[in-house]
């Protein structure tokens, strides 16, 4: 199939080589030349397990190419995937402003492809974005059909496809999805989609077009949930003197009335540009539909103790120079956006602690898009705390912040004198450690 890709963002970007490396013709498209430029020469825009080689791959074979130009992607392709951007306020709520562009950009292009006469082929508009239930149908498709003069669902096919990628792991989660969901418009439009994951493993559920939307608020909301519950009984657990990670895999092995491992490992708080926005979106939606939600409201403010419980242990070291290893909000990537590392940094510098910081995926000059605008507005001077080795963090710190599970940082760390160590990540050597005077594990 013939595709376009809007939006080279991490789920964009992934979209787009993973369907170009299953042999179809893909164009992603993006406002942001400095992306374009990159994927046009053989480079994710993103830092990511196994990306950087598929991009180089599909883009060698002429499978995969990028451009800004909306109506050159619309003229060329017979089905376009939407992945652009769905930030929301401090309040919770959604914004589609990038939505709604693309939309009235496409819905222009449409008009364009008719008059040229190229439209034998219907086009199909299918959304990935995550966005709160009625956004497509309310408000999407009107704009749709007024820029283009069609009407969705004969002269143009609508759904939505949510996707279910974890950063990190988000080529493999392609290949291999623990399901695919599809919000049709009508039975044509869904076809479509259905096409594009075919021989894919898990179940395929088509669905109306706000089931599927709300299906990504349900998952997240969910893993937020279970996050902090695995958190808030690790603290309990260490303030008891247990070792929560034992007594998780006793709840673990229960596979007839608990649950997956998945996020329930006590651990360092959540981030990413996922769950917290999700987790705010969904419970502004039930505030404004006047309903009650106490458990989800809580998830947040759970997850933000969380991380007062990291800041306080370094605290009552009574110490001053820090070391933080782990800036991301997830190992194996360079995405900052709401990582509770960066909140913990931007808390120490509050305080006057003299900070460094060594991320080996975290480059300054390798940012970009909403994600260096993140990190210039919360850590504006993060090119000076960076360290360019292990090394230099651990000559410098008098405590030692454990926020990744990198080779090169565990085998580093020093036993018994040195630095004190305070995990967030539960270090492999974890319960030989406890032992020693200089290590401190957050909840464990």
């Amino acid at each position: 199939m013939k595709i376009s890709v809007f939006g080279l963002g991490y789920v964009g970007c992934v979209s787009a080589a993973c369907l170009a490396g299953q042999g179809h013709e893909v164009v992603g498209v993006d406002v942001n030349p400095a992306k374009v430029d990159l994927v046009t020469a053989g480079k994710a825009p993103v830092v990511e397990e196994r990306i950087g080689e598929l991009t180089a791959e599909v883009v060698a074979s002429g499978a995969l190419r990028a451009t800004t130009e909306v109506a050159e992607a619309i003229l060329a392709t017979d089905v376009s995937l939407v992945c652009v951007g769905t930030p929301s306020a401090p309040n919770g709520s959604l914004s589609t402003e990038y939505l709604q562009r693309v939309a009235e950009q496409i819905g222009d292009a449409l008009k364009e492809r008719k008059a040229l006469g190229n439209n034998e082929n219907r086009h199909t508009v299918v959304f990935r974005s995550t966005m709160l239930p009625g956004t497509c149908l309310g408000l999407l498709v009107p704009i749709l059909e007024k820029h283009s003069g069609g009407t969705a669902g004969v002269d143009f096919g609508v759904a939505v496809n949510p996707e279910f990628l974890r950063e990190g792991t988000s080529v493999r989660d392609f290949f291999q999805p623990p399901k695919t969901v599809i919000g049709e418009f009508d039975p044509g439009s869904g076809d479509v989609v259905a096409k594009l994951y075919e021989g894919l493993p898990g179940d395929v559920f088509r669905v109306p077009i706000p089931v599927a939307e709300m299906t990504k608020y349900a998952d997240n909301a969910f893993h937020g949930v279970k996050i902090g519950f695995a958190n808030e009984l690790g603290a309990i657990c260490r303030a008891l003197g247990l070792d929560s990670h034992q007594v998780m895999d006793v709840f673990l092995a229960d596979r007839k009335l608990n649950i997956s491992p998945a996020y329930l490992r006590p651990g360092f708080a959540f981030g990413g540009s996922c769950l917290p926005k999700d987790l705010r979106g969904l419970v502004y939606a039930a505030r404004q539909a006047d309903v009650s939600v106490p458990l989800l409201a809580h998830v947040l403010p759970s997850n933000a103790e969380h991380l007062h419980r990291a800041f306080e242990l370094v605290a009552r070291t009574g110490k001053r120079k820090i070391g933080l290893f782990g800036l991301s909000f997830k190992p194996g990537t360079d995405d900052l956006r709401e990582s509770p590392l960066v909140e913990l940094a931007e808390r120490l510098l509050g305080k006057g602690y003299d900070l460094k910081i060594h991320d080996a995926n975290v480059s300054l000059s390798r940012l970009m898009g909403a994600n260096r605008e993140y990190i210039e507005s919360r850590l504006p001077h993060l090119g000076q705390l960076l360290a360019g080795s292990v090394q230099e963090v651990l000559d410098h710190s008098e405590v030692c912040l454990i926020g990744t599970s990198d080779p090169e940082v565990l085998a580093a760390l020093p036993h018994g004198s040195g630095p004190v160590l305070v995990d967030l990540v539960r270090v492999p050597d974890a319960a030989a450690r406890r032992a020693e005077e200089g290590y401190v594990g957050l909840a464990w």
